[in-house]
């Protein structure tokens, strides 16, 4: 399998998903704009996604896909398979609690996630979403776990393109039920829960297929078998600390929803504008790269192939550098078009396209980190080990909030996105530092390549700082279509100069084409 083809693929299908993503955004900010009613939404929708991450995409695929991909490597069918079933079994009826808690427990939740609403009409509305939306953490959880069987096998395509049918759930609530309803951002929280139920069923044809259809045990027989199934019990071990890891973060972002709910009306929403184009590079790259690199490393590992598993960390950290510092640069130099271009119109103001930026240049700061995370992480998770990411996460979590109280006050709700940026570089250092102490990282005369890319960026980073200033972005709102045009204009010659750049400073991309044993 050739890395750098799998990781293009399942970019372009998250291209496709966060294209999907940003009309949707744009959609709900031209109908909603920055007010209090997007904030109680986007408070709501951070509980299932929180929990998400919690019981799927972070602690769930961290300890799940390296048992799997170990025991796939024998190619016992019959044995991944029934791993496979004990998880799901698990995994069910752990999240049907989890949903039926949610749902009574959800006025509590609003309370502590998000306390400065507390008394007002946000509070309410959040309450009533976040009932609505519930379901979707165990349907996307599920979901996750089908991703991680299609993954550890190398299906790629599917996982990465189901997050297009939550997009456009959201989009055609938000035009054809909001107009119906008294409160027309609930129609909203109906997008997510219909998304959720999509997501799964497009899954059932594609692991029936492939022959790893998971069977959720309903019966006392079977569901005291899959505790007691031993391959399971290892997953339910690793994903102790798993969950304690994603929680650290969770928990970070559970007290910057809490500051920015007390910060003016709008705070939330113009973070969450700004993360929607933040999570662009990081999906394409972070994700794409991590979600290669995992099976990969972790069959690696299970040979004992320690030279194999180094360079293929190499890999993935030498191309993280080569395309998420010229997105880091253009988040922190080009915000402004790139709020205007996507979010400015009906009730998103000029003010909230200036709010916006500010939390996109923050974000912009820490990106090569967030990053840098995705791909390092998976070197402890291959190896089975969890807790070192924990111990770093800790530090990290406390990190972070020292630096809330610094920035906070000085920048408002872009100090959150710049505490979170400024922790995910320091999480990145130590995992890299970690992982290097383990000899896991061999050495790629690192002094050299960061200087090509260094050259590279500064040709780049004066056509950006050139083109941001040269249109007078908010005031070509009357003419939208000049001002998509500039925009692509602008970064189609900032992605000519700079790849030409590199050509001209010896990188090539050959020394990518990398394929997995």
């Amino acid at each position: 399998m050739n890395l750098l083809s799998a990781a293009a693929k399942i970019s372009a299908l998250t291209m496709l998903s966060r294209i999907t993503g940003l009309l949707r955004e744009t959609l709900i900010a031209r109908s909603f704009g920055a007010s209090e009613w997007t904030d109680a939404f986007n408070v709501a929708f951070r509980i299932p996604n929180l929990l998400r991450r919690l019981f799927a995409e972070g602690a769930f695929s961290q300890a799940f896909v390296p048992i799997l991909g170990e025991i796939s490597t024998t190619g016992n069918h019959k044995q991944s398979q029934i791993l496979i079933n004990a998880v799901a079994t698990l995994l069910f009826w752990a999240l049907l609690l989890t949903v039926l808690l949610g749902i009574i427990g959800a006025p509590l939740l609003i309370l502590v996630i998000a306390t400065g609403f507390k008394g007002g009409p946000a509070y309410d509305a959040s309450v009533v979403m976040t009932r609505i939306m519930f379901p979707y953490i165990g349907l996307i959880s599920m979901v996750s776990l089908s991703a991680g069987i299609l993954n550890t096998f190398q299906r790629f395509a599917l996982p990465a393109f189901t997050p297009v049918l939550l997009n456009l759930a959201l989009i055609v609530s938000a035009i054809f039920l909001a107009p119906h309803l008294d409160q027309p951002i609930y129609a909203l929280s109906v997008g997510v829960l219909v998304g959720g139920v999509l997501q799964l069923v497009i899954q059932i044809p594609v692991l029936a297929r492939l022959g790893y259809l998971p069977k959720v045990g309903l019966l006392p027989g079977a569901i005291k078998s899959a505790i007691h199934n031993p391959d399971a019990r290892r997953v339910m071990r690793l994903m102790g600390p798993a969950v304690f890891a994603v929680s650290v973060a969770q928990i970070s972002l559970i007290i910057n929803t809490n500051i920015a709910s007390r910060l003016p009306a709008g705070s939330v929403s113009w973070l969450a504008y700004a993360d929607r184009l933040m999570e662009f590079p990081t999906a394409l790259l972070g994700v794409a790269l991590g979600t290669v690199l995992l099976p990969s490393l972790s069959k690696a590992n299970a040979k004992n192939d320690l030279v194999h598993a180094g360079e293929l960390l190499i890999w993935g950290l030498q191309l993280t550098f080569l395309l998420a510092a010229p997105c880091a640069i253009a988040l922190f130099i080009f915000g402004e078009p790139l709020a205007a271009v996507l979010y400015h119109y009906g009730k998103f103001t000029a003010l909230d396209v200036l709010m916006t930026q500010r939390a996109l240049a923050a974000y912009g700061v820490g990106l090569v980190g967030l990053i840098l995370v995705k791909i390092l992480a998976p070197g402890f998770y291959s190896r089975q080990d969890i807790r070192t990411p924990v111990k770093i996460g800790l530090f990290v979590l406390v990190a972070t909030q020292l630096a809330n109280l610094i920035f906070v006050p000085w920048l408002g709700h872009a100090g959150l996105a710049l505490s979170i940026g400024v922790g995910a570089c320091l999480n990145a250092a130590l995992l890299w530092i970690g992982l290097h102490q383990r000899g896991a990282l061999p050495n790629a005369a690192w002094a050299k390549y960061l200087g090509q890319l260094f050259l590279a960026l500064i040709p780049f980073s004066l056509l950006l700082f050139y083109a941001a200033s040269a249109s007078d972005w908010i005031a070509l709102q009357a003419t939208p279509w000049l001002r998509i045009g500039l925009l692509a204009a602008w970064l189609g010659a900032g992605a000519i100069i700079y790849f030409s750049a590199l050509y001209l400073v010896g990188i090539r991309w050959q020394k990518f084409l990398r394929h997995a044993k």
